[in-house]
């Protein structure tokens, strides 16, 4: 057994989903496509006789870690880093409770693999609400496409192979619950022929089409969003909204041309992992 492990989660943004629900919280979840982020979380876990869960320094409740920690049947100090905006759309649940489920295994040798891990922090996210499909999506990397939802165990994967610069920008939060928790009837045919579409021709400029098209006739444009993603295109870019926040992310410089002041990154091409063996003093 190690005192402390530590993983890294890429952040995720998703151009376009569905929402697909069973009883089973495993096998709920989206089909979609998204892009995994260079910028991510850094989870590090410790045993403690007492659970706490700590984001940038500060303490938070986070529901889907507190599941992964329920089901692993441990106790553990969690501390994650992020330089990612919370509640935006990329992801930082996900990767929170990814992150906790690959650090524990590690710490406390539960002898899980990483589809089992994987299968634990997609149903803890799912259980609390706050995401569908960015866990298994996160474990992937690259430019993830998400053919069947649900867990490893269910779903059914594929990528578009390539990588490129990311710029997003954001302008405040929005709820996921609020989002997916409603009729879902007109989102989820949206995304049904966005995958379509993006299944024919699999390539970033149809992913990112297809995301337009998605945000549009599911009826989730905010006139900011709107105004950016205009913004882009007129400047000669392509920009899309992040699914689910207030985030505009585009390819290559088509933000800064645009004249924003975005956030950069490029596409992580290798996914969730575990980061090698150091100490936290933070920790301590």
């Amino acid at each position: 057994m190690t005192d402390i492990a530590r993983a890294f989660v890429p952040g995720h943004v998703t151009g376009f989903f569905t929402v697909d629900r069973n009883e089973t919280p495993t096998r709920t979840g989206s089909r979609g496509a998204g892009l995994a982020l260079s910028e991510g979380v850094t989870v590090t876990v410790r045993e403690a006789d007492e659970r706490g869960v700590a984001l940038n320094g500060e303490a938070v409740t986070v529901g889907a870690v507190e599941r992964v920690l329920d089901a692993l049947r441990v106790t553990g100090g969690v501390r994650a880093a992020t330089d990612l905006p919370v509640g935006a759309g990329v992801g930082v649940s996900g990767a929170m409770a990814l992150g906790t489920a690959l650090a524990a295994n590690a710490v406390f040798e539960c002898g899980l693999s990483v589809n089992e891990l994987t299968t634990v922090a997609h149903g803890a996210e799912v259980q609390a609400g706050t995401g569908l499909g960015d866990v298994v999506a996160q474990r992937h990397g690259g430019v993830p496409v998400r053919l069947e939802p649900g867990g490893p165990q269910h779903n059914e994967m594929d990528a578009i192979p390539a990588r490129s610069r990311v710029e997003f920008v954001t302008e405040g939060e929005r709820s996921t619950a609020d989002a997916i928790g409603g009729d879902t009837g007109a989102l989820t045919r949206a995304g049904t022929a966005a995958l379509s579409e993006l299944v024919r021709e699999p390539t970033l400029p149809t992913f990112m089409t297809a995301s337009r098209t998605f945000s549009r006739e599911a009826g989730l444009l905010s006139e900011w969003v709107r105004e950016v993603v205009t913004d882009v295109a007129e400047a000669g870019g392509d920009a899309a909204m992040g699914m689910l926040g207030e985030t505009v992310f585009a390819m290559g410089t088509g933000l800064s041309d645009a004249g924003y002041d975005p956030q950069v990154c490029q596409v992580d091409p290798a996914g969730a992992t575990l980061l090698p063996e150091a100490s936290d003093p933070a920790l301590d």
